[in-house]
């Protein structure tokens, strides 16, 4: 690739990193909170180099060659052939691509993950967990999905059975069967490993996808409470639609 192509595509993926990661919010997207600073000092250095690139090729070239009488017809068409006939004075097509992904963070940020994804996993399996707090006496008790994943499946006093909760989370519709998921989804490191948990929604008409939601109710009965056999699914009391949250790929307790 040309020089100044390369310092195009230096400058503009650095200006593309600063945008999502410190003018915006689109890098929370695609990893989580606390590799923020690592896409910060990406992008400067991206930035760095480009302009290191463009102040040396205005540097002149040296003459050594004309310098001493010689080098005229000597050394010329290296940089058009290489003596078997290839010409590398061209940028390859295939090149042309890396500019793509720059220009996407700029004017372009590809959808976040939401409903269609967690649609087709299966819920993330939650840490096993032998002790529990005693339940706080506030009504209605906030917790992450997660907890209350845990509460229903693992808690062997059952003391969620019968309380009132509240969740917040996004729709994940569920064609063809009773209910909807109340959807968090969780990165461990960036978008490639995420993982959804889900908590089945009874007794409430589902708002479209990827809206969301905080949800107050109990536990929908099923199989036996403090066990696997027991569903993480909730019996709905109200449904309140709420504003996305900044940082959205955590299971965080709800705001409202």
């Amino acid at each position: 690739m040309k020089r100044p192509l390369q310092v195009t595509l230096l400058v503009l993926s650095g200006l593309g990193l600063l945008h999502a990661s410190l003018f915006t919010d689109l890098s929370l997207r695609f990893v989580k909170e606390g590799m923020r600073p690592m896409l910060v000092v990406s992008g400067v250095l991206l930035l760095v180099l480009g302009v290191a690139e463009a102040w040396s090729s205005q540097k002149p070239v040296s003459g050594d060659d004309d310098a001493d009488g010689h080098g005229h017809g000597h050394g010329h068409g290296h940089d058009q052939d290489d003596g078997h006939g290839h010409d590398h004075s061209t940028v390859p097509r295939i090149a042309w691509l890396l500019f793509l992904p720059a220009l996407s963070l700029l004017f372009y940020a590809p959808p976040a993950l939401g409903a269609y994804t967690a649609a087709r996993e299966a819920p993330k399996a939650v840490a096993e967990q032998r002790y529990f707090d005693p339940l706080p006496a506030t009504s209605p008790i906030p917790l992450t999905l997660t907890q209350f994943t845990s509460r229903v499946q693992q808690d062997h006093k059952r003391d969620i059975g019968g309380r009132s909760v509240r969740m917040t989370g996004f729709v994940t519709p569920d064609k063809g069967a009773d209910g909807w998921y109340l959807t968090r989804i969780i990165f461990t490191c960036c978008a490639a490993d995420a993982q959804s948990v889900k908590v089945r929604i009874h007794g409430a008409a589902a708002l479209p996808a990827n809206t969301w939601v905080t949800v107050t109710g109990t536990w929908h009965p099923g199989g036996t409470l403090g066990t696997s056999s027991a569903p993480a699914a909730l019996d709905a009391r109200t449904v309140k639609q709420v504003a996305k949250p900044v940082n959205a790929y955590t299971d965080a307790l709800p705001l409202f």
